[in-house]
């Protein structure tokens, strides 16, 4: 599976004195599995890209190409489009409606034609790749399950597509801890089992470091920077320059670098900054 965005921009109200660019000359190539992690300040054009990727957004100019065939020449029908491309809003629970987890998760298939045999064998598969029971929680109404449940739930219902791309924005907001590292899991085992392209949307430094093979960061609409954790995450100036962060572990080894002689750390999980620190101690 390929992915090519080509000169993307797209302009809110663009017949409108109060016209907005949200996108402005997007272009990136993505060939193959992975996750991608996308990051920027609010109103930097995160959410509006992923939009565009699922076809429910036109953009006002430029193209993408999945697997070298055009989605926004309006030629490609959207039901097709939506088939293989999966976006997840964010709190996705809220938009639940089913009597049970069963009926909510086969919505989606049923509602493109797959057969009923075909719908059943994909809520299964959708409800265990997110680490939920089926056969103790199908009948259960999804409005009695916890805060976490529920999202799983959601996730699920889009899984049960089979989608080859995933766009996942803000997968973690407003979970406790406890559930919090549960999605993180999830999208790990998730992406890894259905070899997928995993688009996550976060605020959070410390998942996007984690989970990602590369890392978009937006600016005012525009591509700011684009490479793996580890070179996006070196630049501190930028980042703190477009009103983003490090991870914890990232801000602690660079303010540790910068008091410590001979002391220098490119970390960015806790265990890779204790490591560094007991290198260091060593040679001390």
């Amino acid at each position: 599976m390929t992915i090519d965005v080509k000169d993307l921009k797209y302009i809110y109200s663009s017949d409108m004195p109060g016209a907005t660019t949200a996108l402005d000359g997007v272009s990136f190539s993505v060939d193959g599995p992975c996750i991608i992690g996308i990051i920027g300040h609010t109103g930097s054009g995160k959410s509006t890209l992923l939009q565009h990727l699922n076809g429910l957004i036109k953009p006002t100019s430029g193209d993408i190409y999945i697997d070298g065939e055009c989605i926004t020449n309006g030629k490609k029908n959207l039901v097709d489009i939506r088939r293989n491309i999966g976006l997840v809003f964010q709190y996705p629970e809220y938009q639940l409606f089913e009597e049970t987890v069963e009926k909510d998760v086969s919505f989606g298939p049923r509602n493109i034609g797959v057969e009923e045999t075909e719908t059943e064998d994909r809520v299964r598969r959708a409800i265990e790749l997110v680490g939920l029971d089926y056969e103790d929680i199908r009948e259960k109404s999804p409005f009695e399950l916890s805060g976490g449940m529920k999202r799983r739930v959601a996730i699920a219902g889009v899984i049960a597509m089979e989608p080859k791309i995933l766009m996942l924005d803000e997968p973690t907001a407003g979970l406790d801890p406890a559930a919090h590292r549960d999605i993180l899991a999830m999208i790990k085992r998730m992406q890894k089992e259905m070899n997928m392209i995993l688009f996550f949307v976060s605020h959070n430094m410390a998942d996007v470091s984690d989970l990602s093979d590369r890392v978009i960061v937006m600016n005012e609409g525009k591509i700011a920077m684009d490479g793996t954790p580890t070179e996006v995450f070196s630049e501190r100036e930028k980042l703190l320059g477009m009103g983003l962060s490090l991870p914890p572990a990232g801000r602690m080894g660079y303010e540790l670098s910068e008091r410590v002689d001979s002391f220098n750390s490119e970390a960015l999980t806790i265990d890779d900054l204790a490591d560094d620190i007991r290198k260091y101690t060593k040679r001390a």
